[in-house]
């Protein structure tokens, strides 16, 4: 037996008495059945282990061994299409073992290493190679073909290479031999700790957005390849659906939804819509580029933590590879509930509302792994990080959601008020907003229009109007106001119903492409310069309202095919002709 025995268990939180050989964040096995733990404090009397499994049946003097290792995952070909908790075993295996529930201490290779890939070698022998040079490809999805790297710290010379055939991911394909004389065998797989981001060449400007198909989000609070952004909102205002909306048709190659902290119904929703989603990019299963994390409520809660670093490391592993990958984290809000019941499980002294005072620092560690990357390999990739935060009571003050505003430039506000008005997206125009706006302009001029920012500042300015307009009605009622002001308000009306509000049921508005937004906004500007000139001449906008031509606009989101956008001409006849027809 260990001379390292459990001393006492306080649910997650284990500790080994005396002076122990373990050292800081290592993985250990814990107790006869190997429970998965790490090391998270020491000190000359005791070690702290966070258990990442049950502790139910442990009892103390049951042994405790080190691996020498951090907590680390496996990456190779097999990652896409599969679905991990948090820890990355394979949950679709664990099934097949132990059926729908797992036991603790189960010990499930992450990836299938019987299953035979057909691997191309790109190196040749006498070959110089360092971190991050490819050595060989495998057609991993008919999506994604997976290149497998030379470890980031390794550098030498390629000593001998397999012929290209098919191999198992353990299998050895080349040997590199280092420059401390050393050789090094290369299989598929590599592991890399999971709060170790992975290294990178530089940082890149950010200069490009993230294309979701959604109106309100691609004009007016775009997100860039490579940022951050926050999506919090109460109980019911639809932050998983708008995860899960972006996760269907954002243009990133690779998508890695992380379910932290879930509800079992809401996940086992996800994975089955997962599975029979068609990407409609190459008409291929959108599972295909797709990985899943899968923590749900009732998993350990220590657990929680490790799925959130998990589902960033392997979106940094394929961004190394030269994709764009954006990471769904839902939600961050039971992240850091996680981590104030293991604080305070550690009598660690409470910060505001009991949670750690490590929050911030926690939070920025997970978000700046963000960003748009010059790789060691010479390819350009990112990393963008979209997060829900759950505030409870849609307190938006809370510790979560401010810390997270620090670290985020996009941020997503859901309202209740929209949300149970049936009005999706339900995020809120007056609170929300993009710091990415000037980065991404030039972008926007020179593959949409010169003139796309020009017209969404417009619609801000009209939104923004009404919302001023809206405190005077709501004291005075609306005749006080004069025409063109109750203009104002009708045309905020039809960008809000018509614009804003989107209906992810419907083919041709479920994803609207930029050039499709384009055209709707200058329809609604143009309707509005027509308005003011009727107004003018001193007709009331009774009349103008009348004609109808107002709920006409609102529905060309309906009536004008993603692939027929000259049909939008039409509406500008309408409208001379409805405007025309005013006594």
């Amino acid at each position: 037996m260990s001379e390292n025995v459990i001393y006492s268990i306080n649910g997650p939180v284990v500790k080994v008495k005396g002076i122990t050989d373990f050292s800081m964040m290592e993985m250990v096995y814990v107790g006869h059945k190997h429970l998965m733990g790490e090391v998270i404090s020491m000190n000359s009397q005791t070690t702290t282990i966070q258990v990442y499994e049950s502790t139910t049946n442990l009892k103390p003097g049951e042994p405790v061994l080190g691996t020498g290792q951090p907590i680390s995952v496996t990456l190779g070909p097999g990652i896409l299409r599969n679905i991990f908790d948090g820890i990355e075993r394979p949950l679709e295996e664990m099934a097949k073992a132990n059926g729908a529930f797992i036991p603790v201490g189960s010990n499930v290779a992450s990836l299938d290493g019987n299953k035979l890939w057909e691997v191309t070698l790109c190196v040749k022998p006498g070959q110089k190679v360092s971190g991050g040079d490819i050595y060989a490809t495998v057609p991993e999805t008919a999506l994604i073909t997976h290149k497998c790297m030379v470890p980031p710290m390794i550098s030498g010379t390629i000593k001998s290479v397999k012929t290209d055939g098919q191999y198992t991911i353990d299998e050895v394909v080349a040997t590199i031999t280092q420059d401390n004389g050393e050789d090094y065998d290369l299989t598929l797989v590599q592991k890399w700790p999971i709060k170790t981001p992975r290294p990178v060449q530089k940082r890149l400007p950010i200069s490009m957005p993230l294309v979701t198909g959604q109106r309100v989000i691609d004009t007016l609070f775009p997100i860039a390849k490579g940022g951050t952004a926050a999506i919090p909102g109460g109980f019911g205002t639809g932050k998983t659906m708008t995860q899960h909306q972006l996760a269907k048709w954002c243009d990133a190659d690779i998508i890695v939804y992380v379910g932290c902290g879930e509800r079992g119904n809401e996940m086992t929703q996800v994975l089955e819509e997962f599975r029979e989603l068609i990407d409609p990019k190459s008409n291929k299963p959108l599972i295909d580029r797709t990985v899943l994390i899968a923590n749900t409520s009732n998993m350990p809660v220590a657990a929680r933590e490790a799925s959130i670093y998990t589902g960033v490391t392997l979106a940094e592993y394929y961004r190394d590879m030269g994709y764009h990958v954006a990471i769904m984290a839902d939600s961050t809000s039971r992240w850091a509930e996680a981590l104030r019941e293991i604080s305070g499980r550690l009598e660690e002294m409470p910060a505001e509302e009991g949670f750690p005072a490590y929050l911030p620092s926690r939070l920025s560690q997970f978000y700046e792994r963000a960003g748009y990357m010059d790789n060691l390999n010479g390819t350009k990739g990112s990393v963008t990080i979209i997060g829900a935060v759950s505030p409870q009571g849609s307190d938006f003050s809370e510790p979560v959601t401010q810390n997270t505003k620090r670290f985020v430039r996009t941020f997503w506000a859901l309202d209740k008020a929209l949300a149970y008005a049936r009005h999706y997206f339900a995020i809120n125009w007056n609170l929300s907003y993009s710091e990415y706006i000037n980065d991404i302009a030039r972008w926007y001029n020179k593959f949409v229009s010169p003139t796309f920012m020009r017209h969404r500042q417009q619609l801000v300015a009209i939104l923004a109007e009404e919302t001023k307009l809206n405190e005077i009605v709501q004291l005075m009622g609306s005749d006080v106001l004069p025409d063109d002001q109750k203009l104002t308000i009708e045309i905020a009306r039809v960008i809000r119903v018509g614009y804003l509000q989107q209906n992810a049921f419907h083919k041709d508005d479920t994803y609207v492409p930029l050039d499709k937004q384009l055209k709707m906004m200058e329809v609604i500007l143009y309707l509005k310069k027509q308005c003011e000139a009727v107004i003018a001449e001193g007709r009331p906008i009774r009349t103008v309202v009348e004609t109808g031509i107002f709920d006409d606009v609102v529905k060309m989101k309906y009536d004008v095919p993603n692939d027929q956008l000259e049909l939008f001409d039409d509406y500008y006849h309408r409208i001379d002709a409805a405007l025309a027809s005013i006594d």
